[in-house]
């Protein structure tokens, strides 16, 4: 990129190409002069922003949760309508699988980071850990109107939820098969919960 040449949203920027190398060359090779490279700018442009490559790396991290963490906290607002198992396919996907990818291949390599996001964003308000909270509560609202059945275990199928997007978003494929598979395992993780309780 030419010098002198503005750059709206540097951060995100920053963020996408750091995203890019952890994809690429995976989260052990991140260096600043990686992201600046893959970003076309500077190297100096990462320390006119953060205090240092640390201090990027927890800001991405910070960031990126709070993404994720978004899309979850909207099925509050779907209870009772449209189909359970497409609300909570919706809600985990309003963060496209291959964008959390790199977030979370960064997140088993440097578990430090998580302690930055925490102390942003607050404990279990985040991330991975929302996402199982937010869908617990869902189901939890959704059995008290008879949508999910009786018997149902919300923390559990919640967990089993998490679990399945966590093994999706750190194999090597995050295109439209992995989402597919994603609501297919859903599907039959709500429907299956509703033949199996005792009636």
């Amino acid at each position: 990129m030419p010098r002198g040449v503005a750059i709206p949203e540097i951060r995100q920027h920053l963020f996408s190409a750091v995203e890019r190398v952890i994809v690429r060359d995976g989260p052990g090779r991140l260096s600043g002069r990686a992201v600046t490279g893959e970003a076309g700018v500077a190297t100096g442009l990462l320390h006119a922003h953060f205090t240092d490559l640390d201090d990027f790396l927890a800001s991405y991290a910070v960031d990126r949760s709070f993404l994720v963490s978004a899309g979850a906290s909207a099925l509050s607002g779907r209870v009772g309508e449209g189909s359970v198992a497409a609300n909570l396919c919706e809600a985990v996907l309003a963060t496209p699988l291959d964008s959390v990818r790199p977030w979370a291949r960064l997140l088993v390599a440097r578990p430090d980071l998580t302690g930055s996001v925490r102390a942003v964003l607050g404990e279990g308000t985040a991330g991975f850990d929302a996402v199982e909270r937010a869908v617990a509560a869902y189901l939890t609202a959704e059995r008290r109107l008879g949508r999910v059945a009786a018997g149902t275990d919300p923390e559990a199928l919640a967990l089993a939820l998490v679990g399945v997007v966590h093994h999706l978003v750190l194999s090597a494929d995050t295109g439209p098969d992995a989402a597919q598979r994603l609501r297919a395992t859903v599907t039959a993780l709500i429907d299956g919960s509703a033949a199996t309780a005792p009636r």
